[in-house]
């Protein structure tokens, strides 16, 4: 029963990202001038995101935590499809795949928007998404090191606090 469940739920992240794909190729989405200077997601992004425990909101990045293997994940490893191809190679919010979506990824180099996540917020957010937006959890696809692999990265390669 539960296994059926997940099969329905990976299909669904299946065809969602296919969708998605097929939109980006097709060039649906929004034009340059609808992103701040063009390469840019939108900044500040205001968000209704449901906060994480409080314990966790104030926990930092273990020391634990490899930023070079959260690259890797960010770039290419993440299933169903790798953060670039919404969060964009720079971080900025300006995937292929997220000029369609609504509102759009989070533009990690948006200082205003940052301040307010923390990186156990961000945590949070990966492993278990974001409902109302494009984000889908990853704590099925992820472990817990390899998500704060990913928290790592984005906060040493692209967050300016």
């Amino acid at each position: 029963m539960i296994s059926q469940k997940i099969n329905r739920i990976k299909r669904f992240e299946i065809k969602v990202t296919a969708l998605l794909m097929v939109l980006a190729l097709a060039g649906f989405g929004f034009s340059s001038s609808a992103w701040a200077g063009g390469d840019k997601g939108p900044c500040p992004q205001p968000r209704k995101t449901k906060s994480a425990p409080a314990n966790l909101v104030k926990a930092s990045i273990p020391a634990s935590a490899n930023a070079e293997a959260g690259k890797k994940i960010f770039e290419k490893k993440a299933k169903p499809m790798a953060c670039k191809m919404c969060h964009g190679i720079k971080g900025n919010g300006a995937g292929k795949l997220g000029k369609a979506l609504k509102p759009q990824p989070r533009n990690f180099t948006c200082s205003d928007t940052m301040k307010k996540v923390s990186p156990g917020q961000m945590f949070w957010i990966i492993k278990n998404g974001s409902k109302g937006t494009g984000m889908v959890a990853h704590g099925k696809t992820l472990k817990d090191k390899q998500i704060w692999d990913v928290v790592k990265y984005i906060e040493t390669e692209f967050v300016k606090r």
